[in-house]
Formats: C-alpha cells, structure tokens, sequence
C-alpha cells in the first residue's frame, strides 16, 4: 500500500525542519514476509493479529509496505474452506470452530490492508486440492521456501510466529 506525506500548513522553524527531514530509510518501502506452515489455529489467529497491528502502525504513520504470508505444508489449511479430509492436513475440531473467524480475518487484511497471500504450489498440488478451492486472490509459487529465499534476497523481513 502506498501513502503520500501532504505538506504541513505551516512551515517549520529551521531547527524543527532539521529534526523533522525525512531519511531515505524512513520513504523506504517496509518489506516483510511471513511463513505460514503450521496447522493451529489459535497460533494463525496470533499470526493475524500481529500482521494487523503491523499494517496499522504503517498505515498511521504513513509508511509504505509490502506484506506477504507465504503458506507451506499446514498452512494449506487457512486458505481453503475444503476440510481436506485424506490429507495430513485435515480440517480438525479446533479449526472447525474458528475457520470463519480465522478466514473473515485473512480476507480483511488481504482486502482492506492489501497484504499478499501466497501458497507453495508443491503443497497443493501434493494433496491434489484444485486451484479453484483456494479462496480468491491467493498467488501460486512453485517452492514456498524458495519464495520465502527469494523475498528475503529482495530485502524482505522474515517472520514467522512460534
């Protein structure tokens, strides 16, 4: 998401211009990956609220971001509403309970906060779950962790929530 400083009404004071020159640091874009591969929900409900918090501290301070959650192994299971039943990693009783609110949740920051959802191909294609029962916008990469290795080569972040 990109935001634009809009000039003060005033002009500063020449010491106060000084302090309050923006660095190239700060007018960078803030790039983080996120690593989804795990398969508790309380743990993802974690995850989103960090990835929340995260967005708004750059929204209101008018910083640019690029926020991506790259999905591997278990973290297939956030991005479908298919209960993967045969799979390693089949819809249980405690994601049962939470994937609404867990899934409104995802799509909020996907939607309103733009971050970047994208899932390892190799996962997807390993439990034989068609493309079309992802939930929209989701991004396809061949290797999950050569996605995440490659953002990090880009200067990206990484996080993940243990």
């Amino acid at each position: 998401m990109v935001f634009q400083r809009l000039p003060s009404p005033t002009t500063p004071a020449p010491e106060e211009a000084a302090a309050t020159q923006t660095t190239a640091e700060d007018s960078e874009i803030k790039k983080v990956v996120w690593h989804a591969d795990f398969a508790d929900p309380r743990r993802f409900s974690a995850m989103l609220t960090s990835i929340n918090n995260m967005v708004t501290t750059f929204q209101n301070d008018l910083v640019d971001y690029d926020v991506r959650i790259v999905f591997v192994s278990h973290g297939i299971r956030f991005l479908t509403d298919d209960k993967l039943v045969g799979t390693p990693f089949a819809e249980d009783a405690a994601l049962a309970k939470r994937r609404t609110n867990l899934t409104d949740r995802l799509r909020s920051l996907q939607e309103v906060q733009e971050v970047k959802l994208e899932l390892c191909d190799i996962t997807r294609k390993a439990i034989g779950l068609p493309p079309e029962k992802l939930m929209p916008g989701v991004k396809s990469v061949l290797s999950g962790v050569v996605r995440i290795t490659e953002l990090q080569h880009q200067g990206f972040a990484y996080l993940k929530v243990e």
